[in-house]
């Protein structure tokens, strides 16, 4: 009996590492403007986002185009129903956008990305930010 659950536990515990995985997928987007997520500028292009196995919270970021990788930490943040598109949402302020967040359809929760220096600065001289959407696709 002893070894009937333990085997049991054994299975149980590959299923769920399994399911994670599968649910980790990519999103694609072509950003066609250079961007700030917290203190980090990245230039306009192609990049996938995608979660790290260990921790839903730490995104990576990789440019397609150039060989530019960065790790940005990321906050859960929900909605009420499920996204109907995938997409980044910027704020723009001036000429400078800030990633803002990371929506996958058909999920109703996301990725929200704390303010750094520069778009806080901004929020304190009153700029009011503007929602600036970019469509992405899940890619695997």
């Amino acid at each position: 009996m002893k070894n009937l659950r333990s085997v049991l536990f054994a299975l149980t515990i590959l299923f769920m590492a399994t399911a994670a995985q599968a649910q980790q997928s990519a999103v694609k987007a072509n950003v066609p403007f250079d961007f700030i997520i917290g203190n980090r500028v990245y230039p306009a292009g192609e990049y996938v986002l995608k979660s790290t196995f260990n921790d839903r919270a730490l995104l990576r970021i990789d440019n397609t185009q150039q060989v530019l990788t960065g790790y940005i930490v990321s906050n859960a943040c929900a909605n009420s129903a499920p996204a109907k598109e995938t997409k980044l949402v910027f704020h723009r302020m001036g000429n400078h956008y800030f990633l803002y967040q990371v929506w996958t359809a058909g999920n109703s929760t996301g990725h929200e990305f704390p303010r750094g220096r520069a778009e806080i600065e901004l929020a304190q001289n009153h700029e009011q930010p503007e929602l600036v959407m970019v469509a992405a696709v899940i890619s695997r």
